[in-house]
Formats: C-alpha cells, structure tokens, sequence
C-alpha cells in the first residue's frame, strides 16, 4: 500500500478538534480528572481546557443527532442546552463551575471572542460588496426586521404577553445573528442598559433563537415549493431581476485570502481586533448613548469603506476571526451555557404565546424582506430567503441549514451579508430602540 493510500486511511478515521480520537480521549480524561479532582486551574488555562473538550464532545453530538442535526441547529444548541443540563442537574461541580464563570466574566473571553468576529467578518468582505449590500441589500434586509418586530409587538400585545416583551425579548434575538454574534451580545447590551442581569435576559433569549432557527430551515424548504409552484416570484437562484449570475459576481467580490496564515499574521489580527474593541470603548465613553459594541462595528465599516485598512492587514483579520470560529466557537457556547443560560429560565419561558411570537417573527421576516425585496429588484423568494431567513437563522451554521433546505447555496455570500453586517445592525437598533422605549 503506497504511503499516500496509507494516509488517506488515516485520515478518514474518526477525528474530534483535528485529532484521532483516542488521542482527544486522553486528553479530555486529564481535564475531567483535573476537574474531579478541584484542580482545573482557575484562570484561562483551566477555562481553555475544560471548555474546549467539552464543547468538542457537545458539538459532535449534536451534529449527528438526525433531528437536530436537521431541524435544531445541530452543535451549537446541544453545546449551550448540554452545557446548562450538566449543571442544572449537578454534574459539574462547583469548582469547575467556578473556572468557566471567572473566564468568561473575570476575563472577558466573551469580549475577546466578539472583537475577533466583528473586526474579522467585517474587514473580510470585499469594500465593493459592503458598499453595493448598504444601496441594494440593507434595504431588504431591513423591511424584513421593521416587519418582524412590528407582527411581534402587535401580536403580543393581542394575546397577553406585552408588545415590548415580545419585540426585546423574542423578536430582536431572532433576528440579532444567532448565538455568539447575536444573543450574546445582545444580552450584554440589555443588561448594560436595563440593569438586569445578563444571565437572566439570555436564558430568555436563547430559546427565541433556537426556535426562530428551526422555523427558518423549515420555511426554506417551503419557499422553494412556493417558488416551483410561482415561477414569477422566483429566479431559482438569481436574486437579482434582469441579471444573469449576480451570484457568481459576488463570488468573485469576496476577499480572498491569497496570503498565507503565519502565526505572524494570527498575531496582528489578534492586536488589530482588541485595539478596534478599545476604539468601541473609548467612544462609547463620550457617547453612552450607543453600547460600545456598535461604536466599533461603525468604527470598523467606516474604516473598511473609507479603505483606510490596508488589504495585508485586512486579511489578517480574517485569519484571526476563522482562527477563533474554528477554535474557539464551542468552547465560547459552553461558557454561554454554563455562565449566561439558566435552564429553569429557559423552561420557563416555553408556552404556547412564545412558541406562537417566534412564528409570526419569522414569518414578518419572510413577508417583509420579500415586499421591499420586489420593489428594489430581487426576486421575492430569493429576497425572503436571503435577506429574511438568513436573519432569523443562527448565522452561518444556519445559512448552511437554510439555503440547503432551499436549495439556494449558490446565494453564500447574501446569505453572509444578512449574518454579517445584518447582525450588526440589530446590535445598533437593540441600543436605538431601548433608549426610544425608555428602557435604557
């Protein structure tokens, strides 16, 4: 057998964080026995080990259980929901608990992790997209968010629950870009700005998402049948009216990563990311107003419109964000489920007035992203599942759900402009409409 065959049966074997898995095993055995021990250090070298195990294994599992695999989002919510069974039922203990709360709130991994994503995701798209997606695009995207939140609030108000409630709490993080890029944050901001807790504020929120994903991937496959039934309102695949490929025309507008990744370039990225969070802070203290999370991401659209950042250096902020999303994602969720999600909260908030707010959620996010998607030149369909959809899903574990549902993946980077800069701009109306409400 030649020495290429042998490699290729090698590497078929099972793998779980990029290694054999009698070798992740090991490994893991030595952190669970530190950690049974009460001898996980308390600081990031503990937090780094026991997450990232833990989250490796969750992840796993929850990206091969058929149903949720399919319909649930997969990884990410077995991550956060395992993570917060395991310790409503009392199967890690204190200590643990302990490491992966000073890590996340002590440490700040949470900041850390979402200056890499904005910076990184922001500076990698290509200038002439970012531009072209705010005149053509952003549009779309937004008569899906004014629609949503509007169904939200009237229909809460109808049945009960609060127009408010109902528009903050379940509305926004449907549409705010999933988990890391979305709930996460946003609960920051509320709790910044409310002074409730962020803990309490996500264990509310975290259902809405998982929810408003599963319906997301489920309407996909219906507006595809929607489309077969209704050529007109469909270009099976092209967004644009009267254009040929403005698919592939995106494609080519992606930045491209033509340098190497160097640890070099994982280091600047890593400077350029916290210095860009610092920027958020340092406006954010003249100007409370805005949470200092949207200050940097204007910080960094203008900077990358304004082309003030050299592409070398762009790119290394795009290794550095898929560095830290393929790294770092599940360990991030963990700390999400064990430090932000109280399950007893989650369980709570289940009734037949939450489950019936996500539903008219997505759906004022399919009706209106396709009503202003006709009138500046998309296809309904296409329009609704871009720009609507991909709002309401869990950004890119979700774009993947909903397009393949659709049928749509040549629609890629739309579907990245809606979890990209779309849930950016939650970030910027989540401050906006709190203090319109008075609740900040």
């Amino acid at each position: 057998m030649s020495a290429s065959s042998l490699e290729a049966k090698k590497s078929s074997g099972l793998e779980l964080f990029g290694m054999p898995w009698p070798m992740f095993l090991v490994l893991t055995a030595i952190v669970l026995l530190s950690a049974f021990l009460g001898t996980l250090p308390n600081n990031m070298i503990g937090g780094f080990s026991f997450m990232i195990v833990t989250g490796t294994i969750l992840s796993y599992i929850g990206d091969h259980l058929p149903i949720v695999k399919t319909y649930l989002g997969g990884g990410p919510i077995v991550v956060i929901f395992g993570s917060a069974a395991l310790l409503y039922f009392g199967l890690i203990g204190e200590g643990t608990v302990e490491v992966v709360n000073n890590f996340m709130k002590n440490s700040n991994f949470l900041d850390f992790y979402i200056a890499a994503l904005i910076t990184g995701s922001i500076l990698g798209m290509n200038r002439k997209l970012l531009i072209n997606a705010a005149v053509r695009y952003l549009p779309a995207i937004i008569g899906g968010v004014i629609c949503a939140l509007g169904l939200a609030y009237i229909v809460g108000t109808l049945i009960g629950y609060g127009g408010e409630q109902a528009m903050f709490f379940v509305a926004i993080p449907i549409m705010g870009g999933g988990m890391g890029a979305g709930a996460v944050p946003l609960s920051q901001i509320f709790a910044s700005e409310t002074g409730q807790s962020a803990e309490s504020l996500l264990s509310v929120m975290v259902p809405a998402v998982a929810l408003g994903n599963a319906l997301a991937i489920v309407f996909g496959g219906l507006l595809d049948r929607l489309g077969k039934k209704k050529p007109s309102l469909s270009g099976e695949g092209q967004l644009m009216v009267n254009r040929i490929n403005d698919s592939s025309d995106a494609d080519r507008e992606n930045l491209k990563d033509t340098m190497a990744i160097t640890m070099r370039n994982l280091g600047i990225g890593l400077l350029m990311s916290t210095a860009f969070f610092n920027i958020g802070t340092i406006i954010g203290k003249f100007v409370p107003a805005i949470h200092s999370y949207a200050w940097m991401i204007l910080a960094v659209a203008a900077m990358k419109i304004l082309g003030l950042v050299p592409e070398k250096f762009e790119i290394c902020c795009h290794q550095w964000f898929n560095f830290m999303m393929s790294n770092l994602t599940s360990a991030l969720l963990i700390g999400v489920g064990i430090t932000y999600t109280d399950l007893g909260e989650v369980l709570s908030a289940f009734s037949g007035a939450y489950v019936i707010l996500v539903f008219v959620t997505v759906v004022g996010a399919v009706i209106g992203s396709a009503v202003v998607g006709r009138l500046v030149g998309f296809y309904p369909i296409e329009s609704s599942i871009t720009a609507g959809l991909c709002m309401a899903n869990m950004g890119g574990t979700g774009d993947v759900a909903v397009l393949s549902a659709a049928g749509r993946m040549n629609l890629m980077p739309f579907a990245q402009i809606s979890s990209r800069i779309g849930g950016a701009f939650m970030l910027l109306l989540s401050s906006f409409l709190l203090r319109l409400f008075g609740l900040g």
